[in-house]
């Protein structure tokens, strides 16, 4: 990031241009306000917006779980697997993280990481 930070600076400093000069602004204000954000999508590999596929998985919360299987039939993937009244588990090779587990669960036992 500091790296990302220094070759924008060095690009506005070294422009003769006002082009030139302000083609860097966008880099160095997400970086500005947003540095949070690059910190955990480059440094820990999570998207604290949770809007990143790549970096969210889904899991159920057995103790939040009825076992009612309403995500299991509902996933495109076959990845929410287990048996009716019991926790159910979704298998992250299977899962597409279509994010619909998480939507038809009534009692918000799916969780996003």
């Amino acid at each position: 990031i500091e790296l990302l930070e220094e070759i924008a600076e060095a690009v506005k400093d070294a422009s003769l241009c006002a082009l030139g000069g302000t083609a860097p602004n966008p880099v160095l204000s997400t970086l500005r306000y947003f540095r949070d954000e690059y910190d955990a999508h480059i440094n820990e590999k999570k998207c604290p917006a949770g809007v990143c596929r790549e970096l969210i998985h889904y899991r159920i919360d057995p103790e939040k779980c009825t076992g009612c299987l309403l995500c299991t039939k509902q996933c495109p993937a076959e990845a929410v697997c287990g048996e009716r009244k019991q926790p159910q588990t979704i298998d992250a090779e299977k899962c597409i993280k279509c994010g619909v587990c998480l939507e038809s669960c009534k009692f918000e036992a799916v969780l996003v990481e």
